[in-house]
């Protein structure tokens, strides 16, 4: 990487050049630089909105990039070290699906752990692939699933070798690193494509002190929450290209479904949050992962509470650690996470990243300040002190094995009843029912639901879960295959 070459930023400086023309606008956006409405100048201001503008030759397109576009992402391809890099203003879930677009056409099989983001069954349920699921390992402790184990990843391969690429997460929600170079090599080896799910791991490309990027590990293509960890806007992300897949191609499936109207806010964004991680990522990091393990320590100290880290490495299901996430396990003081996550809102006025079953997550980052640490720590010590009580009788798992009975495509779209929920046990699901945060589904198209799921629901709705997925808005009935 050309850390002096990264100091530039041809999307940024191709609008600050465009501002200073003086151009009459008979484009769109209709706002006219927010001359246009006023309510929403007065919110977000003139220099936001005068670069809220529409693609045209000196600020090239998204599209079809010939110039500052095109070479903003050839510097991104450089700083991540891949071969090509694309800017999605999707977010991630459109550079997840992209890539299954890209490796899959209807009836191929994707081997896949099933605790991935909505996303990826999306795309399925775009494409008509067919995931064979791997149910990841669990830690009988804390309730959470695990990275996948390179043994089940074999055995999938084997008994599926027909199938067409292999999907992981880098990290999972909760900093889980799976094998990522023995898994590609295995993947490799049956001509399959590996594909990333790096929504959490944008950061492990810029420090030495972090687990191993995949495209550095030498996976094919890569999704990356750059608006996460990176600092760029929400919704602004980049798609990763190895060298074994053909980027035209690539181009070609994210011109199916996204936008024609790039917004060069997010774009701008991705470019100025792209330098800064390759000019000073790594003492970014540094200070980061300096400031968690400063929180983990404190918080630990408050007793009950588990704030887990790379102690959990096993060299196979817990390969590696993300030691910049502050998880925490909160059932020992007699509450879910989405409890202590509630409180801390409403009573401390901090909002953490999620809470579910279990764990709380506060996602950390260089926007951090030690004080705000302090307060994390102190509002958690008081929370205890004040609410802890017996935990007994607590539901502990949060990943259930789910029984698959369809494809994706062929559940969504087939004709469908709707039952009341606690009626739709032993029928096939139609529809996503998951916790948002972190939008791993409990149910997917085509899978059974059964009694330990129907409990699941009732249990994450009492302890106030954010429930989204179903056409019932109210989670009261589900949509299921009519038999």
């Amino acid at each position: 990487m050309d850390r002096q070459a990264q100091k530039r930023m041809p999307v940024y400086e191709a609008l600050k050049k465009f501002k200073k023309m003086r151009i009459v606008p008979f484009d769109v956006p209709g706002h006219k630089r927010g001359r246009g409405n006023k309510a929403l100048l007065d919110f977000l201001g003139e220099k936001c909105l005068s670069v809220d503008v529409n693609s045209m030759k000196p600020l090239d397109n998204l599209c079809h990039p010939v110039s500052v576009i095109k070479e903003a992402e050839e510097l991104a391809a450089d700083a991540f070290g891949a071969e090509h890099a694309f800017f999605m203003v999707g977010g991630t879930t459109s550079a997840v699906q992209t890539m299954i677009l890209t490796a899959c056409k209807r009836g191929d099989k994707i081997i896949l752990p099933r605790n991935v983001h909505r996303s990826a069954i999306n795309a399925m349920i775009l494409c008509g692939a067919v995931p064979i699921y791997i149910n990841p390992q669990m830690d009988k402790q804390l309730g959470i699933s695990l990275g996948m184990s390179v043994d089940d990843v074999k055995k999938a391969i084997k008994e599926n070798p027909d199938a067409k690429a292999v999907l992981v997460n880098n990290p999972t929600y909760y900093g889980i690193c799976s094998n990522l170079s023995e898994i590609i090599k295995v993947a490799h080896e049956h001509n399959m494509l590996v594909l990333a799910d790096e929504a959490h791991g944008t950061h492990f490309y810029f420090n030495h002190r972090l687990p191993q990027a995949a495209i550095h590990a030498g996976a094919d293509m890569a999704a990356v929450s750059m608006h996460k960890s990176g600092g760029s806007l929400t919704q602004s992300s980049f798609l990763l290209i190895g060298k074994n897949v053909k980027a035209g191609y690539v181009h070609q499936i994210i011109n199916l479904t996204q936008t024609t109207s790039g917004s060069y806010l997010l774009m701008s964004s991705l470019d100025i949050s792209r330098s800064n991680l390759a000019v000073y990522g790594s003492e970014i990091f540094d200070f980061v992962i300096d400031l968690v393990g400063y929180a983990r320590h404190e918080i630990n100290n408050i007793g009950d509470y588990y704030a887990y880290a790379d102690e959990k490495i096993n060299g196979d299901s817990v390969y590696d650690f993300d030691i910049t996430k502050l998880a925490i396990y909160t059932l020992p003081i007699g509450l879910a996470g989405i409890e202590v996550y509630d409180i801390l809102r409403d009573e401390y006025d901090i909002q953490a990243e999620f809470g579910d079953i279990g764990n709380l997550l506060a996602y950390v980052s260089v926007g951090d300040r030690a004080k705000d640490i302090e307060r994390l720590v102190s509002a958690l010590a008081e929370i205890r002190r004040n609410y802890k009580k017996d935990h007994k009788g607590m539901l502990e798992a949060e990943y259930i094995s789910p029984k698959v009975i369809c494809a994706p495509q062929d559940a969504f779209y087939s004709d469908k009843e709707s039952l009341p929920l606690d009626e739709s046990c032993g029928r096939v699901c139609s529809e996503f029912v998951m916790c948002y945060p972190p939008g791993i589904p409990i149910l997917a198209p085509g899978e059974l639901i059964t009694p330990e799921i129907l409990e699941y629901i009732h249990y994450a709705k009492d302890k106030g879960c954010s429930m989204t997925g179903p056409e019932d808005m109210e989670i009261k009935r589900l949509n299921v295959i009519k038999e």
